[in-house]
């Protein structure tokens, strides 16, 4: 089932971590931080959750 995530704004650093291991779900914003620009499978949206170093991300 497709999941939406959500890049909280005030806390992402624009490591990349989450644009490099799926970037048919995030992008970097002209801000240089990363935000979730389409849906993904529920094992996709955890991943990112659970390796973004800030904990910027979580499920829209």
């Amino acid at each position: 089932m497709a999941k939406k995530a959500k890049v909280d704004q005030d806390i992402c650093i624009g490591c990349g971590l989450c644009v490099g291991s799926h970037p048919s779900i995030f992008e970097f914003g002209d801000d240089g931080k990363a935000t979730a620009v389409a849906e993904g499978d529920e094992a996709e949206i955890e991943d990112a959750i659970a390796n973004c170093p800030v904990q910027a991300i979580s499920e829209d």
